[in-house]
This record gives structure tokens, C-alpha cells and sequence, in this order.
């Protein structure tokens, strides 16, 4: 006959706290500014997963055509585009067919917005599931980089397929060595959605007024950024200050690589590089402050 073992009361009463419970999760306060807690975030992967699919899914839950907006939106920008820039402006494009070249800043410059202008909002719109469950907040943004990310991969398809098209029909797409860069490429823009966006999420928590003002400013980004113009017919005096924006170098190596003519530089692409890192960091940082004490005030 078996028996089973008992803790007697003068057992429990020596026990120490830490033989009574033994906890699977202990939430402490940071103290250090830089304690950025990356290993947390990776033990919470699932429910970064799981952010990405509640944000693909109730974006087009309730939707006539569903995903298929993915393609109508860069169509109808590419061709809004196409004749306002090329067929009534007269833009030049480098020699490329217009339709393709636009299509292609689009493409990039489509990915980044979006999650810049979805992460900068990330407090305020998920400030009552913050206030009430805890997980680590750097999920939430890190989700919405990745979910935009499923969107740039269906649109960056249909930008293959139209690739594809006037690479058979015309002679004046030439791809490069270079398109052996784009996972680079979506990587740095990723990373400078993120960044960025952190910081505005951030100074959004206190002065709503930037929420606006990031949205009016990622219009006025779109124009600073050769999206409707190749680089290299930006004036000599102008050029300085179109490479300070590191999206600049992204989008023109991109459309080296599958179309052909084009500025690049390893130059370029290593400042571009060097910014997101430096962004991404400060991003990070300011983020993780905030968390802290945003409930306060948003």
C-alpha cells in the first residue's frame, strides 16, 4: 500500500517564499534606461503572430473585395500617377516606361508609410488593452512592421508580374546585380518604419496635434523621395538634401535593381543603413520610456 508524503505545519512554517510559489512570469520595474528587454519580446512571439493575423483580418473582415484591395490601391496611385506626371507634367523617367517606373516607387514606398503611420499611433489606439493586460509593448508595433509586411509581399507580386510584362516587351529594363539586394531593402525600410514610427507614437501620447501632422508630413515625404522622379535628375545643389532622407537611396537601389538606370552607391545605401540602425535605437528607447507612464495621459 502506497502512502502519500505530507508537509507537516512546522514544514510550511519554515518554508521560504520561494519554495511556497514558484512563478512563470515576474514583472519588475526597469530601472535602467537601455534594458530593452529583446528577450521578453522573443518568449512573446506567439502573440506577436497572433497580432498579425487579428490586424490582416479585420482589416478586410468586412470588406466587398477583401484582399483585392491590395492591388487595387498601388493600380490606381500608379495610374493616377502615370497621367498626371508623365502624360500632363511631362516628367522624365530615365528612359524607363513610365507605368513601371512608378509602379515600382509605389511598391517601396507604399510598405513604409503605412507602417510608419500605423506604428505612430500604436498608443492611442490600443491604449484600453495596455491599461488592462500585460505583455511586452514592443510586440505590438514589432506586429504591424509584419503584417504590413504580408501586404508589401502580395503587392511586391503584383509589381513581378507587371515586371515580368515589360521585361519581355521592352528593350529598355536592363535588371542589375543589385536586385540581389531587395531583402536588404525591405529589412531597412521595415526597421525604419519602426523607429520612427516608436518615436512619434511616443510624443503622440502627449500632444495629439502629431498624429495629423505625421500624416500630412508622409505626403509631403512621398515628393522628397525620388517615388515620381529618378535620382539622378535632381539638381546638383538639391542632391545633398534628397540623400539626407534615407529612403532616398532605398527606393533608387530598388529600381536599379529590377529596372535598370539609375544612381546607385554603396555610399548612399550605407548612410541609409547607418540612419535606420541610429533611428531604430533612439525608437526603441524613447519607446520604452513612455510605456511606462503613458497611460496617464493618453
Amino acid at each position: 500500500m502506497q502512502t502519500v508524503d505530507t508537509i507537516k505545519p512546522v514544514e510550511l512554517a519554515n518554508a521560504s517564499p520561494a519554495q511556497e510559489e514558484h512563478w512563470t512570469e515576474v514583472i519588475e520595474p526597469r530601472t535602467n534606461l537601455f534594458d530593452l528587454r529583446l528577450g521578453e519580446v522573443w518568449r512573446y512571439r506567439d502573440l506577436v503572430m497572433l497580432f498579425v493575423r487579428r490586424d490582416f483580418v479585420s482589416n478586410y473582415k468586412q470588406t466587398i473585395l477583401g484582399p483585392i484591395w491590395l492591388f487595387i490601391q498601388p493600380l490606381l496611385t500608379t495610374i493616377t500617377f502615370y497621367i498626371i506626371f508623365s502624360k500632363v507634367a511631362n516628367l522624365d523617367t530615365a528612359g524607363i516606361p513610365a507605368f513601371i517606373f512608378y509602379l515600382a516607387g509605389n511598391t517601396v514606398w507604399g510598405y513604409f508609410s503605412q507602417s510608419l503611420t500605423a506604428v505612430s499611433t500604436v498608443f492611442t489606439t490600443n491604449s484600453a488593452m495596455f491599461s488592462k493586460v500585460y505583455f511586452p509593448r514592443l510586440t505590438m508595433p514589432l506586429s504591424i512592421v509584419i503584417s504590413n509586411l504580408v501586404r508589401f509581399g502580395i503587392q511586391f507580386g503584383l509589381f513581378l508580374l507587371v515586371w515580368v510584362y515589360y521585361l519581355v516587351t521592352e528593350s529598355t529594363i536592363h535588371p542589375g546585380w543589385q536586385i540581389a539586394l531587395t531583402p536588404l531593402l525591405v529589412v531597412l525600410m521595415g526597421l525604419l518604419s519602426l523607429g520612427l514610427g516608436m518615436i512619434f507614437s511616443a510624443l503622440t501620447t502627449k500632444y495629439r496635434d502629431l498624429a495629423m501632422l505625421l500624416t500630412f508630413g508622409v505626403q509631403l515625404a512621398l515628393y522628397a523621395t525620388p517615388v515620381i522622379y529618378p535620382l539622378s535628375k535632381v539638381p546638383a545643389k538639391y542632391l545633398w538634401l534628397m540623400l539626407a532622407n534615407p529612403m532616398s537611396a532605398i527606393v533608387e537601389t530598388f529600381r536599379v535593381g529590377f529596372l535598370g538606370p539609375g544612381m546607385f552607391s554603396w555610399l548612399y545605401l550605407a548612410y541609409s543603413a547607418v540612419s535606420t540602425l541610429a533611428i531604430l535605437f533612439i525608437g526603441v528607447i524613447v519607446f520604452n520610456r513612455v510605456e511606462k507612464s503613458f497611460t496617464d495621459t493618453v
